[in-house]
């Protein structure tokens, strides 16, 4: 194995405990680059954070079926339900409408005679 020779860690050392200017910009350079692993998750935890209550505030909740669908959809993706225009305020009105579990087709089973 080829080993760096001994002058060249002494080198790096007094570059970094001499108060030279190669040995702040190493200082420098690798405190920066510390902060940056550091700061980096909480950066991106926060933008996830930011980007998840952004898509919240754009998603509405159908009264029929509990379905979640956006804010622009006339209808709701699941059970067809209207969505009521004024879902945002307090005061929101509600669209009298038949829940999900009325709509379902019941099928039965019947045997064909094909003699007919």
């Amino acid at each position: 194995m080829n080993r760096p020779p001994a002058v060249l860690w002494i080198a790096v050392v007094l570059l970094l405990l001499v108060p030279t200017a190669a040995g702040r910009l190493l200082l420098d350079l690798a405190g920066g680059l510390l902060l940056t692993l550091l700061a980096l998750p909480l950066i991106l935890s926060g933008l996830g954070w930011i980007g998840w209550k952004l898509l919240q505030s754009r998603l509405i909740i159908c009264s029929a079926c509990g379905a979640t669908g956006f804010k622009g959809s006339p209808v709701c993706g699941v059970c067809g339900t209207p969505f009521a225009a004024g879902v945002d305020g307090p005061g929101a009105s509600s669209v009298a409408s038949t829940p999900a579990s009325d709509c379902t087709i019941d099928v039965i089973a019947q045997d064909v005679d094909s003699d007919s």
